[in-house]
């Protein structure tokens, strides 16, 4: 099972490089995060065209999640447990297959004087539950999507420059950690422990043509899905497309339950 995450900062621009790429990379899954749409405004049937099925969160004009998926899915979750007031549509879970998937957008944090650091670090807090009661299915688990955090400096092309924004500041790190801690990996960093491997690279000041980015995008799996993980990567050729995402997709494949 090939499953993929991409912040596509708005399905209504990028759907023709969402469905380029769906073609191309053939994944089972596809996380999209920042669709930018109301829910009854995704692209649904353009989707099913090419196979897939569309479990959507959307918010008009901002956030927005969405599980592209070649079967359908079962037992869907919307929303991230823990805050019944939390009306920001960042969240997304359902069973594929025998795997869980969730595709998530973080919150971004900054500035870090404002509420929003505060709003990102309790959000992170309550993902960690869920990570953490996810566990208990003894099910493959894949939490996957824009986590606005550079794990370590070697995540971030400047990380004196990054030190006190919310993607790098400790206290974020300490909170994705936690998540790791409970015993879920950073599929990425199997495969590839070199350093400055990015997701994401900003349109201002020649970020992409520079190869200055963050690595914030990010596949975290449960051990039940780490011992079936054979392959992982970023595949860069999207950001460079005309009128791309500032993020690219980065995508694992699990073998088939033994």
């Amino acid at each position: 099972m090939k499953i993929a995450t991409w912040n596509i900062n708005s399905i209504k621009m990028r759907l023709p490089h969402v469905l380029t790429w769906l073609e191309s990379a053939k994944p089972d899954v596809l996380c999209l995060q920042e669709i930018k749409c109301a829910t009854e405004e995704f692209p649904t049937l353009e989707l099913k065209g090419l196979g897939y099925h569309a479990l959507v969160s959307g918010q008009k004009a901002y956030n927005g999640v969405a599980l592209l998926t070649r079967e359908a899915v079962r037992d869907p979750e919307l929303g991230l447990p823990g805050d019944p007031g939390d009306a920001q549509a960042r969240y997304i879970e359902a069973t594929i297959g025998d795997v869980r998937v969730a595709s998530i957008y973080l919150p971004n944090g900054n500035p870090t004087t404002s509420d929003k650091f505060p709003y990102k670090l309790a959000w992170m807090e309550r993902l960690a539950l869920r990570a953490r009661a996810l566990l208990e299915s003894e099910m493959p688990v894949v939490l996957a999507g824009d986590y606005n955090v550079c794990p370590t400096d070697a995540d971030v092309y400047d990380p004196e420059g990054w030190r006190e924004d919310a993607l790098c500041r400790r206290e974020t790190r300490a909170r994705f950690r936690t998540i790791l801690n409970f015993g879920y990996t950073d599929a990425f960093r199997i495969f590839h422990p070199e350093p400055h491997r990015y997701s994401f690279w900003d349109y201002q000041a020649g970020r992409w043509m520079r190869d200055e980015g963050l690595r914030i995008d990010h596949l975290l799996l449960s051990p039940q899905a780490a011992d079936r993980v054979i392959a992982v990567d970023i595949d860069k050729e999207p950001r460079a497309r005309d009128k791309a995402s500032d993020h690219t997709p980065v995508w694992c494949e699990l073998s088939t339950a033994r």
